[in-house]
């Protein structure tokens, strides 16, 4: 499954995240969908959200899960 979620890309150097710097729907919406599309060449099925929507995802995951925070500081 494949949802767009602009809160993949947030700025944690403060108190409160922030979103600014995720590229907006012009921008990011065709790269969903070069997303999606790319996936199905690959040959998987691929279900997907809609973009920009507010939507609930249910997910449960079997294994480990990574975070990964980008700083210019550390």
């Amino acid at each position: 499954m494949i949802v767009s979620q602009f809160t993949l890309y947030a700025d944690c150097s403060s108190r409160r995240p922030g979103f600014t710097k995720a590229a907006g729907g012009a921008v990011a919406e065709p790269l969903y969908e070069r997303c999606m599309q790319k996936c199905r060449e690959q040959g998987f099925t691929v279900e997907h959200g809609v973009f920009g929507a507010d939507m609930q995802v249910t997910s449960t995951n079997d294994g480990p899960v990574t975070l990964l925070l980008d700083t210019d500081t550390l």
